[in-house]
């Protein structure tokens, strides 16, 4: 068993948020190996995440995040994130997390929450595109092409699948998933609107239509 140092389990604390028993039990199943230990945990907290998937979410806050240039705020969104509890929604992690959301959506211009939110004829109309683009491929790999094709739309137009402004490497839904994990409720996002000088505002989630993408 690896010897664990108690800044190493501080630092990862520190970083993820988990608790100082998780911490200590992730870098000693790492062998002391700091960025596989934060795999460890995140690992556990998607199962975490998937235990409280089902739970009704009925609180929450809206957030708002607004960019200016030269002195003048140019765009800017609200982001509507829910929990379980009011007093998890008043915690400054929760606030953090809502924050993070629509920094994102000025940032990156999603137009639907997730996936499951895309519209069927907008699928229907890119897929039509793609095969046409591969129909000189070979019959046997043209559904895995229009798989990846349809993966590569799916982050560029999902906030949920895009990746992370601030880091490329982690999906937007990697956020939420460690969220959960560490406040212990269910999170979901349930709205966002966009609006930017010039541009007509975009809004998407229940009961939201967005436009589709170009």
């Amino acid at each position: 068993m690896a010897d664990v140092a108690a800044a190493e389990v501080k630092r990862l604390r520190d970083e993820t948020g988990a608790g100082m028993m998780d911490s200590k039990r992730a870098l000693t199943e790492s062998k002391g190996d700091f960025d596989k230990a934060k795999d460890w945990l995140r690992a556990k907290g998607l199962a975490r995440a998937a235990g409280k998937a089902g739970r009704a979410t009925n609180e929450g806050a809206v957030e708002a995040y607004v960019h200016s240039s030269g002195g003048i705020a140019k765009q800017g969104a609200l982001v509507e994130l829910l929990c379980e509890s009011d007093f998890v929604a008043k915690t400054h992690d929760f606030k953090a997390l809502a924050k993070e959301l629509a920094l994102q959506v000025v940032g990156a211009s999603p137009a639907y929450v997730r996936r499951e939110d895309v519209p069927g004829d907008v699928l229907e109309r890119e897929r039509a595109v793609y095969r046409e683009s591969v129909k000189d491929k070979p019959d046997n790999i043209i559904e895995r092409i229009l798989e990846g094709k349809l993966n590569d739309f799916y982050s560029r137009t999902c906030l949920l699948e895009q990746p992370w402004v601030k880091d490329d490497k982690r999906r937007v839904r990697d956020l939420v998933t460690d969220a959960i994990a560490k406040l212990g409720e269910n999170i979901t996002v349930a709205h966002f609107a966009r609006f930017a000088v010039g541009e007509d505002a975009t809004t998407a989630g229940d009961g939201a239509l967005p436009p589709s993408p170009a």
